[in-house]
């Protein structure tokens, strides 16, 4: 769940982003309607993570460590006191949110692979945002949260954020690239955790009494890099990344186990089994898979005006294929089908955004990465 921005502001920055934009617009045509792309912003180096300010402004992080708004006059300038990364292979400055009481706080919270003893892990940092003129920067720097063990392997971190309704925080941590990791209940890897926006731990969690990490929300994880808080059926979603086949749409709930490397869809890279199969008392089952791996990341799900025939469908973001995947859903929020759109358009999609005018923000994972804003063409 992201926090609501003012239509009518976003708006009017979204009109004034780039003026000769809709000159270079590319028309797509989709099983229902015709979409509209044109890119917003360029010259990211690997974007990773974006979300929206309440003046309609968008924040965006660059895996190398850098973190930006997007104003009407384009990208601002690095914002100073982003905490210090490592960055390194999939390492770095990850996703970003933005507080739902912004605009009494300005706080955000960023994800980031933290160095430390042992290598590197994964962590989460509250600030507040402070900006002077043309200048920004982000004050009282928190790590809120920074993985019980770190590790040298330099993949596999993760991390995306989304907020409960009650005012908690999840987010996402990869299995670092040893999946029996995902099965240690004493180990942040191969998880969804939660926490309070100060880093204490909700007494609701289900081992905040002990018998496990008392963060952990839910284990058997690989690599989730997109998540969010599904209106439809009131829950978290992620998206994750199998092996070889085997990515996974997941409903964690507490305490629960979603298989990894126990059970999968997907095989080794040497193409043998992975554990026992692809189910198993006491491991729960994905809502829906893909094999072959489109490689997933970044996870939405549609709300707004301009796609009414997507309402409640979740949008993906794939890095292997190069596409936007949108999983038709029936009231209940179950799955019913695909649609691949975009495909080999763009490049390596890494996020996804609704906007609240209801246009659809993507991010792609280059060393000129883009944002690139989906509009009805009809």
């Amino acid at each position: 769940m992201r926090h609501t921005v003012p239509i009518a502001a976003f708006a009017t920055l979204a009109a004034g982003l780039l003026p000769d934009a809709a000159a270079a617009a590319e028309v797509f045509q989709t099983d229902a309607v015709p979409v509209s792309a044109e890119v917003i912003a360029d010259g990211l180096a690997h974007p990773w993570g974006l979300d929206f300010l309440p003046s309609g402004e968008a924040l965006v992080t660059e895996r190398g460590g850098q973190l930006r708004i997007l104003t009407r006059a384009g990208l601002s300038e690095p914002v100073d006191g982003v905490p210090k990364v490592a960055a390194r292979g999939q390492g770095g400055l990850l996703d970003v949110a933005v507080a739902p009481d912004f605009a009494s706080s300005n706080a955000i919270f960023l994800t980031f692979s933290e160095r430390g003893s042992g290598g590197a892990g994964t962590a989460v940092a509250r600030a507040t945002l402070v900006r002077d003129g043309e200048t920004a920067r982000l004050d009282g720097v928190e790590t809120i949260f920074s993985m019980n063990r770190r590790s040298a392997t330099s993949h596999h971190f993760g991390s995306r954020i989304a907020f409960l309704p009650d005012g908690t925080l999840a987010f996402t941590i990869g299995d670092r690239g040893d999946g029996p990791r995902a099965q240690d209940m004493n180990d942040h890897a191969g998880a969804v955790l939660r926490i309070n926006t100060d880093g204490s731990v909700p007494p609701d969690n289900p081992w905040a009494n002990g018998g496990a990490a008392a963060e952990l929300w839910s284990k058997g994880h690989r690599n989730p890099q997109g998540m969010t808080f599904d209106p439809v059926t009131k829950s978290l979603l992620t998206v994750e990344h199998g092996a070889k086949g085997g990515d996974e749409i997941n409903r964690p709930e507490a305490g629960r186990n979603y298989g990894w490397p126990v059970i999968s869809y997907g095989v080794n890279y040497s193409d043998t089994k992975i554990g026992v199969g692809t189910e198993a008392e006491g491991y729960e089952q994905p809502l829906f898979y893909w094999d072959p791996s489109i490689a997933p990341s970044g996870l939405a799900v549609y709300q707004g005006d301009m796609f009414p025939e997507w309402n409640g469908d979740l949008l993906v973001g794939a890095l292997k294929f190069e596409l936007l995947s949108r999983l038709d859903r029936d009231e209940t929020g179950a799955i019913l089908g695909e649609e691949r759109m975009l495909e080999g358009e763009f490049g390596r999609i890494r996020d996804v955004n609704v906007a609240p005018d209801g246009s659809i923000w993507l991010l792609t994972d280059a060393r000129n990465g883009a944002i690139i804003r989906l509009t009805r063409a009809d």
